[in-house]
């Protein structure tokens, strides 16, 4: 542990010291100094919470802000996507206010049920869910970690712990709506349309970060080559002619390795919300219903296979763990009219 110190003329919190120009913590209990950065204010906060003035050390509470910042320092890392540390900063609240002042060993799996349940009729079954889903994650981490005394992950389904039913999203976009909106709206969200509906990635965790390095030549044409957020596979997609020259037309002459493919005019990158806000201004003025960036990678599947294209590819693009999974996914949106049993029996 840090030596006690004679002078504070910077008023740092507890057991925080300066040294070259960035402030440190010293843990009480391991004696190890951690990096707080050079900003004065953040070093502040996260002192405050370690020091633990409101009594909530060891709670579960306490383990849910513990798991945030764990989750900050793997978006920093690009090991987490922004958008999921963003749903699971919004999942705090509630799950605070119902397992806050338990101990980690005290939840049981009826406790997951009841808050599911509570949820459900509440009319936020789904958001309930997702709600479990970041509990599940945060107890997840403090077993790889050996925290909070708990030897099983009780929001598990292994566990007993049913989700509550949920609608499948079932929003097919025509093509005459897609090419109304497309009209309608700026470059930067034609280029992610585009990309979602040829490419069928993850709009929010896959493509608003890819740079031009993902670009590569193979086979005597460009590829997209990049490793997929969620199932970690590396694929390689080739790129249509059309949507090589709306990526060329983004990248520019002299194109920059770490610059996004969607990017503002001085070159910064788009947040998922940001283009989502501008997608939506394009559906009021093109008069379509609305539809978000994850719906066209739905339509881009259900019209590939459609088309033919073979459900194994289908669900390779999609990064699905099942063959069923796709068929779901694709049949969800499949809205063609079916004929009826044409077998003459009475006439």
């Amino acid at each position: 542990m840090g030596r006690p110190r004679n002078d504070n003329r910077q008023g740092l919190p507890r057991r925080v010291y300066l040294r070259h120009g960035s402030f440190y913590y010293v843990h009480p209990t391991t004696g190890k100094w951690e990096n707080l950065g050079r900003d004065l204010t953040l070093a502040r906060k996260r002192a405050d919470h370690y020091n633990d003035p409101t009594g909530l050390f060891g709670t579960m509470c306490w383990y849910l802000d513990q798991f945030i910042i764990d989750c900050e320092t793997r978006v920093k890392a690009d090991d987490l996507a922004q958008r999921t540390l963003d749903d699971y900063r919004d999942a705090l609240v509630p799950l605070k206010a119902f397992f806050g002042a338990m101990l980690p060993n005290e939840i049981k799996p009826h406790h997951i049920s009841e808050y599911l349940d509570i949820g459900a009729k509440a009319n936020r079954a789904t958001r309930a869910n997702r709600e479990r889903a970041c509990l599940s994650s945060c107890m997840s981490w403090m077993l790889r970690t050996g925290q909070g005394a708990i030897v099983v992950n009780p929001c598990m389904r292994a566990s007993g712990v049913v989700r509550n039913a949920e609608s499948q999203r079932e929003r097919y976009v025509t093509h005459d709506e897609y090419q109304a909106v497309f009209k309608a709206a700026p470059f930067q969200v034609r280029l992610m349309m585009e990309l979602t509906y040829r490419t069928l990635q993850r709009p929010e965790s896959d493509i608003i970060l890819w740079t031009h390095g993902v670009i590569r030549t193979k086979d005597g044409g460009r590829v997209l080559s990049f490793r997929q957020h969620k199932t970690q596979r590396i694929v390689d997609i080739a790129i249509p002619d059309e949507l090589d020259a709306m990526i060329r037309k983004s990248v520019g002459d002299v194109p920059r390795i770490h610059q996004t493919l969607i990017h503002t005019r001085t070159g910064e990158p788009y947040t998922y919300s940001g283009l989502s806000a501008m997608l939506k201004r394009a559906q009021i003025k093109a008069k379509v219903a609305s539809f978000g960036f994850r719906d066209l990678k739905g339509k881009g599947a259900t019209d590939m296979w459609l088309s033919g294209v073979p459900i194994e590819l289908i669900q390779l693009l999609c990064g699905h763990a099942t063959k069923s999974t796709t068929e779901k996914y694709i049949k969800a949106r499949w809205r063609e009219t079916a004929q009826p049993n044409s077998t003459k029996i009475a006439f």
